[in-house]
Parts: C-alpha cells; structure tokens; sequence
C-alpha cells in the first residue's frame, strides 16, 4: 500500500495515547518467559512484540522471526539456556543478512551450542539448549547493546550468575541501564563498575509483581517533528510518559529544544508545544538514541536547516542500512547529504521537491519519519503498511491530528 500524504495541517490541540516501549516490552517479555509471576501492563502492540510473544509460548521446532531483529538477538540468547529444546530460529531474507556473530560467540563463551545453518556469522541458527554453567563473559564494548541486554536478559537464571566485561567504549549505555534497571525492579541484583557488569543468580522473584511498561519515546519522535514543522502555538499532548525515562531516545526532549519545541510533564502524558521560530542548529552525538537519527535529519530537512549528526554506527545493520537510505530518500527531495560509517552531514536547503515517492527498504521508520514532511508538501509514501513493525496505529493517529491521506 502507498499513501499520498498531502495539505495537513495539525489540529491546534491534539492527544494521542501511544502503546508501551517496544524496547522496554520485549526485555520484559523474556524476563516474564523466565518468571512466570510478572503481569505486564501497557505492552507494546508492534509487530515486533507480537513476534515475541508468540515465538516464547511456541512448540514448534522452526520459529520465524521475520524482520525483528531485537527479537532475534534476545531469543538466540533465551533458547540457548533452555534445557532440553532444540530449535531453528530464522528470519526474513533481511535478517539473514544482519550479523549475530559477535552473541552467537559470547554466549559459546558461556557454554552455548549454536550452529549456523546457512552462512557463517548470520542467521538462521540452529540452537540446542542446555544448562550454561560458565559465568564469566568478554566482548567489544561498541557493539549493539542488543547483544549485551541479550546476555544480561539470561543472566539471572544462570547457575552462577553472569561476569560481562565490555573491551573498548561501550556503545548505547541507556538500553544496557534500560535493561539492568528493569532487573533491579524486579529485585535482581546487578552491579555496573567501569566496564564490568555483574549479574546475581535469582531464582525466584516476587511474588505477583505488577510492571507497567512506559509508552514508547521512538514513537514519541515523529510528533516531535510535527510540532517543529507547525506553526507556534501548536500542541499535541501525548501519553503515557515519565520525566524518569529509562529510554535513550528521551533525548529528543533536548534535541528538539532547538527545532522550537518545548515539552511539558503533566502527570503521565508530555504536552509538545511549539514555541519559537529562532532555531538552533543540531550538532549532537546520537551514540545513544541512533534510532531517531532518520527523525531528527528528516526534520531539519524540513526546516530548511543543516544538521551533523555522529555516533550512527549501528544504522548500517538495521532494518535496511539506514545511512544510505536517509541519503537516497533525502536527496530525492532536493537536500544535500553526505555521510561516513558513523555519520550524516546535512546541508542546509531552500525548498521541498513536491510528489516524491519515499522508498522505505522494509524499515518502518523510513516510513513514520519522513511523514511529517506531509505538512510542507504532497509526499508518497511506499509500502506505509511497513510502520505496523513498530507502531500499527501510526497513520490512524495522524489522521486524527488532521493529516490528509489516500491510498495510491
């Protein structure tokens, strides 16, 4: 399905409830495979949580986890310490071709069997679990931080618990104290000192333990960029979020500070208002919220400004390469991108080519992304189902703020 997405213009006061973390939900989704007594509130109604959900109650001895890759790398690490199951974990052609050899090699560390059933160093994995009785683990601390809340996410039901010592600069730090931080809720010890992260065996947790799960601030950012690129005095209030986030992407309450945004708490909803024309430009690191890189670009874009954003690294194993996708799908409209492995340099521009076709590469934020950019001219969207990866309702929501659309 594609949508042309034209003439919007945002409702002066809109509310929009956004579903629970994705990242948040899925590392509970595991921690509750483990310890059956957690009840979950506010859990995440993407694909990717689906996936989960259905792959940890599944019997079946091939399970198919399409697109999700954080579905792949934490389920690598949950099948291989379960005793006695033998299982094939694959993906879409996609995900056969995004590496896990950096886990798939921590956790033979620790005495896991995983075989690669079609190309060495990526998925699928053919993974027979058995008890892992070595606790002790090293691996490059700049790798995705997937791999790392993999091992973390186990590291309790561990017969000795778990030793992880990260070499070099550790990448992503608020997703590996996102996940440690749900273990200490759910009273397992942790420790995280330098480099080295420890993990307590915990046999059992507390009894009935409720967990609401925060809404998810990735989704949070496309109504960040549409506030940026609405008129001052345009509000869109948004629930249910939390000024003590355990997300990476709560940057963008500072980032988007300089697009003319301002955030508001309110109890447990965040009201985004826009507040001023006078914009600042964006140089930041983005080590540790890559994934609202493609956000923050698009929307300067928009803006007609430039911006050098670093630390993206890991856009290029993502759903699609997401450097080269932003550059493609950006130039399309007249910007002038230039990026490295790590990085993407934006100048500043003057005007919008209007009725471009946005390719989105199977990536749903591709998709929600490039979105806003409905509020300065008539934009295509390819593929506009893809979005359902993260964020289902996403266009019933713009439509409910006032955006313009039909399938084409």
């Amino acid at each position: 399905m594609n949508l042309l997405l034209q003439s919007s213009i945002v409702n002066s006061s809109a509310e929009i409830s956004i579903s629970g973390s994705k990242s948040e939900t899925n590392r509970l989704l595991l921690l509750q495979a483990l310890y059956p007594n957690i009840t979950l509130e506010n859990v995440s109604n993407s694909d990717d949580s689906e996936v989960m959900i259905k792959a940890l109650s599944s019997n079946e001895s091939t399970i198919d986890i399409h697109h999700a890759g954080t579905t792949m790398r934490f389920l690598t690490a949950y099948f291989s310490m379960q005793e006695g199951k033998e299982v094939i974990l694959t993906g879409s052609s996609r995900m056969k071709e995004r590496p896990i050899k950096i886990l798939v090699d921590a956790l033979r560390q620790i005495g896991a069997e995983i075989e690669y059933v079609e190309n060495e160093g990526f998925p699928p994995l053919k993974i027979k679990g058995q008890q892992l009785t070595q606790n002790k683990v090293t691996l490059p601390a700049n790798v995705s931080s997937q791999y790392i809340s993999a091992l973390l996410l186990i590291a309790s039901k561990l017969v000795n618990g778990l030793e992880l010592t990260l070499e070099g600069k550790i990448t992503s730090i608020p997703y590996i104290n996102m996940t440690l931080a749900l273990l200490n809720e759910l009273s397992i010890a942790t420790s995280f000192e330098n480099n080295k992260i420890n993990v307590c065996h915990t046999e059992f947790v507390e009894t009935s333990q409720i967990v609401t799960i925060e809404s998810d601030w990735s989704s949070a950012s496309y109504f960040y960029s549409i506030i940026a690129l609405s008129e001052v005095g345009t509000e869109i209030t948004l629930s249910s979020y939390k000024k003590s986030s355990l997300q990476g992407d709560f940057a963008l309450v500072h980032i988007y500070e300089h697009l003319g945004v301002e955030t508001v708490f309110d109890t447990n909803s965040i009201i985004l208002k826009k507040v001023t024309n006078k914009l600042k430009p964006i140089v930041c690191n983005l080590n540790s919220s890559p994934d609202i890189a493609q956000t923050i670009a698009v929307t300067c874009f928009g803006l007609g400004m430039g911006c050098d954003l670093v630390g993206l690294h890991t856009l290029k194993i993502k759903e699609t390469d997401r450097l080269a996708a932003l550059q493609n799908e950006l130039t399309k409209l007249g910007a002038e991108v230039f990026i490295t492995d790590d990085s993407l340099t934006l100048k500043p521009s003057s005007g919008i080519n209007p009725n471009i076709v946005i390719k989105t590469y199977q990536d749903h934020r591709m998709a929600m992304a490039f979105a806003p950019l409905a509020l300065k001219t008539v934009i295509i969207i390819e593929d506009a189902e893809v979005v359902s990866k993260s964020y289902p309702n996403f266009w019933t929501d713009l439509k409910s703020i006032g955006f313009n659309m039909e399938e084409k």
